[in-house]
């Protein structure tokens, strides 16, 4: 099974948080007030953050080897 990653559509994002509160390996950071970056050293894929965005523009995508 293939690793898969966090991803945000950045342009989508209103920067609002709550994908950041509750990543449990703090991969989520919202710089400036922006939008959400995500670390994917750090990410690993649980999902959390997916479905607590209240925009649903966070999805997990197959991750680079």
């Amino acid at each position: 099974m293939a690793k898969r990653k966090a991803a945000v559509s950045v342009r989508e994002c209103v920067a609002c948080g709550c994908c950041m509160k509750v990543c449990p390996r703090n991969a989520i950071t919202v710089p400036n007030g922006l939008h959400a970056t995500i670390n994917r050293e750090l990410c690993v894929g649980c999902g959390k953050c997916v479905k607590e965005c209240p925009a649903s523009i966070i999805s997990l995508e197959v991750a680079d080897s």
